[in-house]
C-alpha cells in the first residue's frame, strides 16, 4: 500500500483561496497579483476542480484579467506600451497617466494562458497591440525586457514572448533568428542552456529555450551530439526529485523545469520515477494544502502549481495531462485550436 497520498481536495481549497486574497505574507509580490492568479487556476484545472468556482466567479475572473489589459491610445508611440499589468493595484487613475503604465511580458503570457485555461474566446485581445507591444522588447541581443521601463533580459522572457506569439497566431512579435543566436549564444561549456551568454546553465533557463524553440518548430538548430549532451545534463539533475544546477539541494519546481524538457527531448522515461514522486509528495502540505520548495518550509503559489506538473508528468491519478511547451493542460491547448480556428 502506497504510504504518500496526494491529496487535491487540500489543493484546491489552497488554490482558491489565493484567488479570492492574498495573505499577508505573499502582499509583497501583488504586483504579480495576475501571475499568482495563472498559477491558481492553471493549478485548479490541472487538478479537475476548476470547474468547483461557479460560473459567474470564472466570469469574473475573465473581467478582472481584462481589466488590466493596456489600449493603444492617440499617442504614436502607445503600441510599445501595450499588453497586460500584473495588477489592479498599478492603475493609475489620472487620464494623463497613460504614459506610466504598461504590460509586462510575463503579466501578459499568464493573462492569456488564464483565459484560455477559463474558456474565454480571447475575441476583447487586441492582438495587433499586444504583439507590437511584446515585439518593443526585444533587444539587439535577441533577448527581451520584461516592460518598457528597463528590467533584466534572459531566457525567461524569451520563453514569454514565444507563448504570446503562439496563443496569438502571429510570430511577427519576436525576431526569431535573433532569439536562435541568443539561445544558442547561451549554451554553457555543461551543454546545458543559462540565462543567457557566459552564464551558468540551469534546469529553468534550460525549459524556458527548449519550450520556446519547440513552439517556434526550430528545436533543429541544435545538432543531434548537442541535444544528446544537453539530456544527459538534465537527467543527471535528479537527486530524489530534481536540482537546478550542480551541487544544489532537490526543488520541488524542477520536478516540472527538469522533468518537462525531458519530455520535450523524449527522454523522461528514463527518470526514477518513484523517488520523484515521494521527494514532490515529501514537501506537500495534507493540512492546509499546497507545496513547498523543500520539506518542512511553508508551501507557496508557485510550488504548488509546479509539483502538481510534476505529478502529472508522471500520470498521477486525477490529473489532467500537460502540454510541456505551453505549460497548460492538454485540454487548455485543445480548446486554444478551436479559438485560433476564428483569427482572420
Amino acid at each position: 500500500m502506497d504510504p504518500i497520498k496526494f491529496t487535491p481536495g487540500a489543493h484546491t481549497k489552497y488554490f482558491k483561496r489565493f484567488l479570492q486574497m492574498m495573505p499577508p505574507q505573499a502582499q509583497k509580490g501583488d504586483s504579480q497579483r495576475l501571475m499568482v492568479a495563472f498559477f491558481s487556476i492553471s493549478g485548479l484545472d490541472m487538478i479537475n476542480s476548476l470547474e468547483s468556482c461557479n460560473a459567474q466567479y470564472r466570469l469574473d475572473m475573465i473581467e478582472w484579467i481584462y481589466s488590466l489589459q493596456i489600449h493603444p491610445s492617440d499617442d504614436d508611440e502607445s503600441w510599445k506600451r501595450c499588453g497586460f499589468m500584473g495588477s489592479s493595484n498599478l492603475k493609475l487613475q489620472s487620464a494623463d497617466s497613460k504614459e506610466y503604465q504598461y504590460g509586462h511580458i510575463a503579466m501578459t503570457y499568464t493573462a492569456l494562458s488564464s483565459l484560455v485555461i477559463l474558456g474565454d474566446d480571447l475575441s476583447r485581445v487586441n492582438r495587433h497591440a499586444v504583439i507590437q507591444g511584446v515585439r518593443a522588447l526585444q533587444q539587439p541581443d535577441g533577448s527581451f525586457c520584461a516592460h518598457l521601463n528597463g528590467s533584466e533580459n534572459d531566457m525567461r522572457f524569451i520563453f514569454c514572448a514565444a507563448v504570446i506569439c503562439y496563443i496569438l497566431k502571429d510570430w511577427s512579435g519576436m525576431d526569431t533568428t535573433l532569439v536562435e543566436d541568443f539561445i544558442k549564444s547561451s549554451i554553457s561549456y555543461e551543454g546545458a542552456i543559462a540565462q543567457g551568454p557566459g552564464l551558468e546553465a540551469h534546469g529553468g533557463s534550460t525549459y524556458c529555450a527548449i519550450a520556446a524553440l519547440v513552439l517556434m518548430d526550430r528545436l533543429c538548430i541544435f545538432s543531434e551530439e548537442e541535444i544528446e549532451k544537453l539530456r544527459r545534463w538534465l537527467l543527471m539533475r535528479q537527486m530524489a526529485g530534481f536540482q537546478g544546477r550542480p551541487n544544489k539541494p532537490d526543488d520541488t519546481c524542477y520536478s516540472f523545469w527538469v522533468g518537462a524538457t525531458l519530455k520535450l527531448l523524449d527522454r523522461y522515461q528514463y527518470i526514477d520515477g518513484k523517488s520523484n514522486r515521494n521527494y514532490i509528495l515529501s514537501t506537500q502540505h495534507i493540512l492546509t494544502g499546497g507545496f513547498s520548495k523543500w520539506c518542512d518550509t511553508s508551501p507557496d503559489p508557485l510550488h504548488t502549481y509546479f509539483g502538481i506538473c510534476g505529478l502529472s508528468l508522471m500520470n498521477e491519478p486525477g490529473l489532467k495531462e500537460m502540454n510541456c511547451a505551453l505549460n497548460m493542460s492538454v485540454d487548455a491547448v485543445n480548446r486554444l485550436t478551436e479559438i485560433q480556428k476564428c483569427y482572420s
